[in-house]
C-alpha cells in the first residue's frame, strides 16, 4: 500500500481544515437549496422521496422481521406460562370438585336410605310459570303487584311468587288474564319462618314497610343481626327452605328483616305451584261455612256440632 507523500499531506490539510470550519454553513446552504427545489419543483421532490422510500422499505422490512419474530416468541412464551398456571389451577379446582362430588354422592345415598327407613313422604311435584309485573298499585296502605298471567295460565290462589333473590309473596287474587300478588311487606302478610342456625320459629309479619317484623319468637330464641330467615314449611302454603332475607335490626321495638328481593326493580315473577294449599283450603272451607250460616244454614251447623 502506497503511503501519502509529503506534498499530498500539505494539500489535504488546508482542505480538511476549511471543510471543518465551513461544514455548518455548507449544511445550512444545502438544506436551504433543498427547500427551494421543493418549492419550485414539487414533482421532482415527490419522485425522489418515493424512490428513496422504495429503496429503504425492503431494508426496514428485513430488519423488522426478526424483531416481530422475537416479539411473537416472547408472547407465545408468556401465553404458555399463563396457560400452564391456569391449567394447574383448573386441576386443583377439579380435584376439589371431585372430592365434593364424592361427598354429595355419599350424602345422597345416606339420605335415600334414611328416607326409606323412615318411610318419609316425598315432597310434592313443583311446576311454575313466569309472568311480568304489569302494575304496581302499592302505596302507603297496600303492598301488592299485578302480573299478566291468570287462571287460563294455571295461576291459582296461594301459589308462591319468587324472584331470583328469594320469596316475594303469594298469589292473593286470580282473574282470567291477570292475578294480584300479595307481597311479604303488606300488612296482611303472615309467613311462618325459621331464623338463624338455631332454626328458631317465628312469623314474618308485614307492616307496609320495606323491613317486615318477626313475631312470636320463643323466649329462648337468640337472634342476631345477619341471621338468615327462610320459610319453615308450617301452614301448608310454602315449602321449607325458601330464602326470605336476613335480620337487619334487633331492638326493644322489635326485630326487623331485610328481604332479599329488590322491590324497586321487580319486573318478573316466577309463580310456583308447590301443591301446598293447606291454609287456602282451610280458608275456603271457613268461607263456605260462613256463607251457609248467613243463608240460614243453622241445621248444618248443628249437625257439624253433633259430629
Amino acid at each position: 500500500m502506497n503511503k501519502p507523500t509529503g506534498s499530498e499531506i500539505r494539500v489535504a490539510s488546508p482542505l480538511k481544515a476549511w471543510a471543518s470550519r465551513f461544514a455548518l454553513l455548507l449544511l445550512v446552504g444545502a438544506a436551504f437549496g433543498l427547500m427551494l427545489i421543493g418549492r419550485t419543483n414539487t414533482l421532482l421532490v415527490e419522485d425522489t422521496r418515493s424512490a428513496v422510500t422504495d429503496m429503504v422499505t425492503p431494508i426496514l422490512d428485513a430488519v423488522s422481521q426478526p424483531v416481530d419474530t422475537f416479539s411473537g416468541v416472547i408472547e407465545q412464551a408468556e401465553s404458555f406460562t399463563r396457560l400452564s398456571a391456569e391449567n394447574q389451577l383448573l386441576k386443583e379446582q377439579n380435584a376439589r370438585l371431585l372430592q365434593w362430588q364424592a361427598v354429595a354422592r355419599r350424602l345422597e345415598a345416606e339420605n335415600a336410605a334414611l328416607r326409606t327407613l323412615n318411610n318419609m313422604v316425598p315432597d310434592p311435584a313443583m311446576s311454575f310459570i313466569t309472568a311480568r309485573v304489569v302494575g304496581d298499585p302499592g302505596g302507603a296502605f297496600v303492598r301488592t303487584v299485578l302480573i299478566n298471567a291468570g287462571d287460563r295460565n294455571g295461576v291459582e290462589k296461594g301459589q308462591a311468587a319468587i324472584t331470583g333473590d328469594g320469596l316475594a309473596g303469594r298469589v292473593a287474587e286470580v282473574g282470567q288474564r291477570s292475578a294480584r300478588v300479595l307481597l311479604l311487606t303488606d300488612i296482611n302478610s303472615r309467613v311462618p319462618v325459621v331464623v338463624g342456625n338455631g332454626r328458631d320459629r317465628a312469623v314474618l309479619a308485614g307492616d307496609n314497610t320495606n323491613a317486615p317484623e318477626l313475631l312470636y319468637l320463643g323466649p329462648t330464641a337468640k337472634v342476631q343481626v345477619g341471621d338468615r330467615v327462610t320459610t319453615s314449611g308450617h301452614g301448608g302454603v310454602f315449602p321449607p327452605g325458601l330464602p326470605i332475607g336476613v335480620v337487619s335490626g334487633v331492638s326493644d321495638k322489635g326485630i326487623r328483616v331485610r328481604p332479599f328481593v329488590d322491590w324497586s326493580h321487580m319486573e318478573v315473577l316466577r309463580i310456583v305451584d308447590y301443591e301446598m294449599t293447606g291454609i287456602i283450603d282451610f280458608e275456603a272451607q271457613v268461607g263456605a261455612a260462613r256463607a251457609a250460616a248467613a243463608a240460614g244454614g243453622e241445621p248444618a251447623s248443628g249437625s257439624a256440632n253433633a259430629q
